[in-house]
């Protein structure tokens, strides 16, 4: 059996309960969680699934493109559920954590160049950008 979002991605994934569980908190939250948290937060709710199954799961859904993974100012990765159906980018406020999906065509373009230029197929990518948002820069 297969989740609605592996169909949508095209990959097929065991459902297990635990996957329900990861898939069903991260619905829930708007912003980007850290493994231990998440498990934290489905350890509070009764749900039963350890911390290695929870990162397990995670890499499974970052590979699937299911979520889309940040590494924070002390090199952490935290996970949100993807918005966005294609390959984007993300621009991130050093303040407050706020997060923003970015369409980059230009990024996409010299990616592809650069890789067609040096003999290099299938290239990927990740690009984040950190600043200020509006909120943070006019607290000063």
């Amino acid at each position: 059996m297969s989740s609605p979002d592996a169909e949508r991605r095209g990959t097929e994934q065991r459902v297990t309960k635990q996957r329900l569980a990861v898939a069903a908190a991260l619905r829930e939250l708007d912003d980007f969680v850290s493994a231990q948290d998440l498990h934290r937060g489905l350890r509070d709710r009764g749900d039963k699934v350890s911390l290695a199954t929870v990162y397990r799961i995670l890499q499974s859904m970052a590979d699937d493109e299911l979520v889309d993974v940040l590494r924070g100012a002390e090199g952490e990765a935290v996970y949100r559920r993807c918005r966005a159906d294609h390959h984007h980018h993300h621009l991130v406020c050093r303040g407050c954590g706020k997060t923003v999906e970015v369409e980059a065509p230009a990024v996409e373009s010299w990616a592809a160049r650069v890789s067609a230029e040096h003999g290099y197929t299938n290239p990927t990518h990740t690009v984040e950008i950190y600043g200020l948002c509006p909120a943070c820069s006019a607290r000063g």
